[in-house]
């Protein structure tokens, strides 16, 4: 099975939500559509439920015109962000609930719950009643009715993103899993860039209700065709400094520079912007390579196992992502490094130039 949205268009009064949407997928295949809050990935999704219907453009299914088919008619479950289960059901009933509406056999209703239920960790739960049950057993309680029927086309909306980060971490693998032992269409939405990229599969980068830039997850996480893409896919968001390149050598800032070579090295002259993203910034000179840049703090955050230093150079903002615990007071002058290997360039229309060989996160 193939789903294709055509030139979809999606207005609410005056206001366009999508624009201009142009997608396929293939069956088997796992999709992330990631962007910001309200860039229209919930709206996206309603479309390609049939919940809502495009103003212009079609939904193709195998090559048939299917824009007009209630979701009713269609092969497709949805998970949201909030965990919407019937309250009055047990998760017994609520996971089978679909599969009553849809005729099934007793016998068969019972074997697809509990085979569902266990792939999900919750077959000990069944009796219980969502009352009852944490944030984390309710969120897969939702995915397993949306899961138990087998549907050709699986649509999860930010399922995760109620969930405390451990908990997120448990059910991101499952997913994996659980993915990979159906034929469906997937296709999962996420603010996170971390998160898509741990998904993997194909992505669309989705910003003010267009597409951006659409292939698989890795090719578009290492060649971001515009410092916007860029921004989308890194966190914290990608750093930028101006700077241009002369005879072969390229000025970033105010007092940083460094021989073009390798990826750089059949640029032309001209004015760029330099993007370096946030763990490939750092406090050690690692590479005979490096360029140092002289910085001061402005604030350090602690997150776990990771420090966000926020520094400035020269009324540049930049971010630095640093492994483990880096305890650094506001107004420190520090040092931090760069390999030229690492950057991206973009010309002054804000299109990749210029991209890393090799690019990690």
């Amino acid at each position: 099975m193939s789903l294709s949205l055509v030139n979809v268009v999606k207005k609410v009064g005056q206001e366009t939500h999508l624009q201009d949407i142009n997608l396929s997928f293939e069956r088997g295949s796992h999709n992330i559509l990631l962007g910001r809050t309200l860039a229209g990935k919930t709206s996206l999704l309603r479309i390609m439920a049939g919940i809502d219907r495009p103003t212009q453009g079609r939904i193709l299914l195998d090559g048939k015109d299917v824009t007009g088919l209630s979701v009713r008619k269609r092969s497709v479950a949805m998970v949201y962000q909030q965990f919407i289960n019937y309250p009055s059901f047990t998760v017994y009933k609520n996971i089978a609930s679909p599969l009553k509406i849809a005729g099934y056999k007793k016998s068969e209703i019972d074997r697809c719950v509990r085979e569902t239920a266990e792939m999900l960790h919750i077959d000990d739960l069944l009796d219980r009643m969502p009352a009852d049950l944490s944030g984390g057993q309710q969120q897969r309680t939702a995915i397993a009715r949306a899961l138990v029927k087998d549907t050709d086309l699986l649509l999860l909306d930010e399922p995760l993103v109620n969930l405390d980060y451990k908990l997120r971490e448990e059910l991101r693998i499952e997913l994996q899993q659980v993915f990979n032992q159906r034929q469906a269409i997937v296709v999962y939405t996420t603010t996170e860039p971390s998160e898509a990229l741990m998904m993997g599969g194909n992505i669309a980068v989705i910003d003010e209700g267009r597409i951006l830039q659409a292939g698989t997850t890795s090719d578009v996480y290492r060649n971001p065709q515009s410092c916007k893409i860029a921004e989308i896919f890194s966190d914290p968001p990608i750093n930028y400094l101006n700077g241009d390149i002369h005879d072969h050598i390229a000025y970033l800032g105010e007092g940083i520079t460094f021989p073009i070579q390798d990826h750089l090295a059949t640029l032309p002259d001209g004015n760029y912007k330099f993007g370096i993203r946030s763990h490939h910034l750092s406090l050690k000179h690692k590479n005979k390579n490096d360029t140092e840049i002289r910085t001061r703090v402005r604030l350090s955050e602690i997150s776990g196992s990771e420090t966000f230093i926020h520094v400035t150079y020269h009324d540049w903002p930049l971010v630095v992502r640093e492994a483990g615990i880096t305890p650094l007071q506001i107004g420190d002058e520090v040092s931090i490094y760069v390999n030229p290997d690492n950057i991206f360039i973009y010309d002054e229309k804000e299109i990749l130039v210029a991209a890393p060989q090799m690019v990690t996160e």
